[in-house]
Parts: C-alpha cells; sequence; structure tokens
C-alpha cells in the first residue's frame, strides 16, 4: 500500500491525480497556515509554494506544528521544506523568504497557482493578496482571526459578505466591499475573543491554543481539496 492509497480509495484516482498536479501557495505558515500546509500534503497536494519569511519562536510551540526546541531560530520556510520532504519525498516545494505586503507583492506571480491559501496577519496583506488573487480568476480562501479563541467548533466557512461576530473579518469585508469584493471564501470563528498578553508593559499580544488554528488550517485544507477536486469524487 503506497502513501496515498487511503486517499485513492476516499476520493478516487482522478481526484487523487488532480491534488498531485495542482499547484497551491501558502502564504504565511504559523499556526492555521502550517496545519492546511501539512494536511494538503498529506492529501497527495503535489506542488507547494510556501512564502513566509518569519523564523520559529519559543512562543510557537504551543500551536505550531514545526515548531519544537530543536527548531527555535529557524526559517520556516526551511523546516518546513525539510517536514514536507520528509512526507512525500516526490513533493515540489518551493520556499520564498517573504513577507507579503502591498510593497512586496509584485514579487509573486499569482497566475502560476492553481489555489492561494492567505493565513497572513497583516490586514494590509490580506487585501493586497486577495484583491490580485481576483483580479487574476485565481481561488483563494482567507483566514480571519483565530487568535484568543477557544472553541473550534465555532468556527464557519462563508464567504466574506456573510460573516458576523470576527472583528477581523469587520475590517477585512468593509475594505473588500470598497473595492466591490464581497464572494471572497473565509473561515473564521463567531466566539467573542478573549486574553491578552502584556509584553514589556506596552503591547498586548492576543493569547492562543492550538485548537482553533490548527482546525482552522484543516478546515481551509478541506475546502482546498473540495474546490479542486470538484465534479471528480
Amino acid at each position: 500500500m503506497n502513501s496515498f492509497e487511503r486517499v485513492k480509495g476516499l476520493i478516487g484516482e482522478s481526484a487523487l491525480n488532480k491534488l498531485q498536479n495542482s499547484h497551491i501557495a501558502v502564504f504565511g505558515v504559523g499556526g492555521v497556515g502550517g496545519s492546511a500546509l501539512e494536511a494538503l500534503v498529506r492529501s497527495g497536494v503535489g506542488i507547494i509554494t510556501i512564502v513566509d519569511n518569519d523564523t520559529v519562536s519559543e512562543s510557537n510551540i504551543n500551536r505550531q506544528i514545526i515548531a519544537n526546541i530543536n527548531t527555535v531560530g529557524k526559517l520556516k520556510t526551511e523546516v518546513w521544506e525539510n517536514r514536507l520532504k520528509e512526507i512525500n519525498p516526490n513533493v515540489k516545494v518551493n520556499a520564498i523568504n517573504l513577507f507579503y505586503l502591498p510593497e512586496t507583492a509584485d514579487k509573486i506571480d499569482l497566475s502560476a497557482f492553481d489555489y492561494v491559501i492567505d493565513a497572513v496577519d497583516t490586514v494590509s496583506a490580506k487585501i493586497a493578496l486577495i484583491e490580485r488573487a481576483k483580479a487574476l480568476n485565481v481561488p483563494i480562501i482567507s483566514s480571519m482571526g483565530t487568535a484568543g479563541k477557544l472553541n473550534p467548533t465555532c468556527l464557519k466557512v462563508a464567504f466574506i459578505k456573510d460573516t458576523s461576530g470576527c472583528p477581523l473579518a469587520k475590517v477585512v469585508r468593509k475594505q473588500l466591499k470598497d473595492r466591490g469584493i464581497t464572494d471572497v471564501k473565509v473561515v473564521y470563528s463567531t466566539e467573542k475573543a478573549f486574553g491578552e498578553i502584556n509584553t514589556n508593559g506596552s503591547k498586548n499580544v492576543p493569547s492562543s491554543m492550538t485548537f482553533v488554528p490548527n482546525t482552522a488550517g484543516l478546515i481551509i485544507a478541506s475546502e482546498v481539496v473540495k474546490d479542486l477536486t470538484a465534479g471528480l469524487i
């Protein structure tokens, strides 16, 4: 039995072949993006581009798949590339060390991808990524806020215009509406956020645990697989 025999048994050979020939870009490989990334490669996706310029920090250990005492300080893209190759030696991985922002967006041609996952933290980056993907008719799914959340059963999939109860989604929804974009698929939580860490007495950082970010990533991966294999299963 090969690595994807059970996947083929569930979705069929045609759908598996589709995944193995699909190129997916994941922007931001923290708790949400990392969970989505691993699920996609374990599902048979054959070509992956990872976009992130962060290093693994000790504070990532509570929720990010690649974070442990041996990876702290290493580039997330490098750690992920090694991990994905250990899962599937045949997967093609393109690791790009870049903080995706409006001023760096021109460095990546989104038309090369069959699907884009937005798991970045910055609102301006989200808007730029979504706007460019929509202009090119490249499918995109975006993660809304998962920090300060504890209950993964409050996660939902919807178009951005239909979201409610998520402060980040509210900001993104307004900015996208101003640009005439309302039909972006997102994963968001209706749970009220709580909990912050005060760092150096000057900055409040949202707290988080593994349950919601990682579950959001799995939901995103599921939506990508369903969309790519529509009509084949």
